[in-house]
């Protein structure tokens, strides 16, 4: 049986593929994402590193088994979805359940992103 308390701390992190972890980093700083750390198991091997924007994070690996670029979407909600839009050049569509737009990071990885729903 699973602890109820636990639940509000539990979180997913997605993993996803980049061939090249500081070019990712400064994608997703656009996005108003940090890197909080980085690691290799030895110089000259691959990063594996975390990028977060408030509580949400995601992990970029340049480890080749770790997840493919389009194979999973993430959707990310944001408080200012037209800023967003601003900075990547694109205009927010009207889906039935609202406004949202779609974009690939430099590794062709897809994120979805909508507004803060309530």
């Amino acid at each position: 049986m699973f602890a109820e308390g636990a639940v509000s701390t539990e979180e997913i992190v997605p993993v996803l593929r980049v061939r090249d972890a500081a070019a990712a980093v400064r994608w997703y700083a656009r996005l108003g994402f940090v890197q909080r750390w980085e690691h290799r198991f030895e110089p000259g091997f691959p990063v594996f590193t975390e990028v977060a924007r408030g509580r949400v994070r995601l992990y970029l690996s340049e480890h080749e088994g770790d997840a493919r670029p389009d194979a999973a979407l993430v959707y990310l909600r944001v408080a200012d979805l037209d800023a967003v839009a601003a900075e990547f050049g694109v205009r927010p569509e009207r889906a039935p359940w609202g406004r949202e737009l779609e974009l690939r990071d430099p590794d062709g990885n897809r994120l979805r992103v909508g507004p803060v729903t309530e």
